[in-house]
């Protein structure tokens, strides 16, 4: 049977409308006023938003980080229930193969992973960990099976390659107009600070930013866009978090370069005072690039509010405190990297951001699903609701009062970096592809997540 919700006021990333929808299938068919209900199951939607369900470009669900056997807390499984709970209804997770392994390989293990175990949709940034020439022909194979963006690394000796091949990578993509992202830090000058500190016995928490100053990111950014100049490659920066590195975007975009900017919410809502936390609690903190200043944060609202920064998804990588973030209590070099908030985006950022002014509804819709769809090839399908579009549709409520706690949380981590926040305004009903998947926080239709194949656009 069709669904039709009335009453509520349909919002994009350039206006709202009070109009009422039908869903048919997995599809938007109608959008009018005072639609009839002609057989359909009406829901009663008034006084709330409706959202074009949330994507999340940047996850890793799926993660060993190469010290050991040490993986994320979370999984597709739990991962994907946060996420569609509180109305992120697709992401797109970092799929890392093993060193010496193909790209066709990876891709058939996080098929394995996600199928059956997602409860939102998802596709793939297919990351490039070493370069060859087996994985250059791959390149092609992997955008013809869907996945149009990739991931390379400037820092982690696990996973970063050189200059060079980033070049190389930048020239082979390009060719079949895919879209590269790169986490932006000199890995030799993080591996140089890191070295002098242990050997200091400068080993608490407080000493993992000083790791990573924001010219060590900022470097990276520069030199990645040069790199990106010379191939004529339209690129995405990855978790910026730095005044001085969208200063170098800025710089590139004079020089009419096409580049992209993601944040995230840890880097908009938290600072790095918090690495000074009493009891090693600063260690839940530890994620690359770290927290930064005050004055780094503002910086990047304002690049949210004047469209420098174009998207924000999370770089949810979640460990637990105790038994793996604790691994590193006599030497900060120890802590695994990563923090959870694939399941607190949407209401953090409507929080601090709409209801204290500093960004429209509309605009937050741009940077949680509208500009992030446009940009990996799934827009019109995701990032908006009209009609032949799919019916991912979250009916949210601006009036509700709550706050982030690790003891009501779906992450299955032991802690959360928002604990104590209170929040304005969230997803009471959530519909992935036309059926209801979950209401108020919790989900109710587990697994229903589909792998979404993209196809290349040109338009970015």
């Amino acid at each position: 049977m069709s669904i039709l919700l009335k009453g509520g006021i349909v919002v994009s990333a350039k206006k709202r409308r009070q109009v009422d929808v039908r869903i048919d299938g997995e599809k938007i068919v109608e959008i009018g006023t005072n639609l009839k209900e002609n057989g359909s199951n009406v829901e009663d939607v008034s006084g709330c938003f409706l959202l074009p369900g949330f994507i999340d470009a940047h996850t890793h669900l799926e993660l060993n980080n190469g010290k050991g056997s040490m993986s994320t807390a979370d999984n597709f499984n739990t991962g994907s229930k946060a996420a569609v709970a509180k109305g992120t209804t697709t992401v797109i997770d970092m799929a890392t193969p093993s060193k010496g392994s193909s790209l066709k390989d990876c891709l058939v293990s996080w098929n394995q992973l996600a199928q059956g175990n997602s409860s939102c949709d998802y596709t793939y940034h297919m990351s490039i960990i070493e370069w060859n020439s087996t994985i250059k022909k791959e390149i092609k194979e992997i955008i013809n099976a869907g996945i149009t963006s990739f991931k390379m690394y400037m820092a982690y000796d696990n996973l970063r390659t050189t200059d060079g091949e980033i070049f190389e990578a930048m020239s082979e993509i390009g060719q079949f107009h895919g879209m590269l992202g790169i986490h932006c830090e000199n890995g030799d000058m993080v591996n140089e600070m890191i070295a002098k500190f242990v050997e200091k016995g400068n080993l608490a928490p407080h000493y993992h930013p000083l790791t990573r100053p924001d010219s060590v990111e900022a470097e990276a950014v520069e030199r990645y866009l040069m790199i990106a100049d010379l191939a004529k490659l339209p690129v995405n920066i990855v978790h910026l978090s730095t005044k001085r590195s969208l200063e170098a975007v800025e710089r590139a975009r004079i020089r009419n370069q096409k580049v992209y900017v993601e944040t995230c919410p840890q880097y908009l809502v938290l600072d790095d005072h918090l690495y000074d936390e009493p009891n090693f609690e600063g260690a839940k903190y530890v994620c690359s690039p770290p927290l930064r200043s005050f004055n780094d944060q503002q910086a990047l609202w304002n690049g949210v509010i004047n469209g420098q920064i174009n998207t924000i998804s999370t770089d949810h990588c979640s460990f637990n405190f105790e038994g793996q973030k604790t691994i590193g209590k006599n030497d900060f070099s120890k802590i695994p990297n990563g923090m959870p908030g694939v399941e607190t985006r949407p209401e953090l950022i409507y929080t601090y951001g709409v209801t204290t002014g500093k960004i429209s509804l509309e605009r937050m819709i741009g940077l949680l699903s509208e500009d992030i769809a446009r940009q990996f090839d799934l827009f019109p399908q995701k990032g908006i609701i009209q009609v032949g579009s799919d019916a991912d549709i979250v009916v949210w409520d601006p009036l509700t009062i709550g706050v982030i706690s690790a003891t009501t949380q779906l992450q299955n981590v032991d802690y959360t970096p928002y604990e104590g926040m209170q929040t304005k305004g969230s997803a009471r009903a959530v519909y992935l592809r036309g059926q209801k998947v979950a209401e108020n926080g919790k989900v109710i239709a587990e697994n229903q997540g589909a792998f979404i194949f993209r196809k290349i656009s040109t338009s970015h």
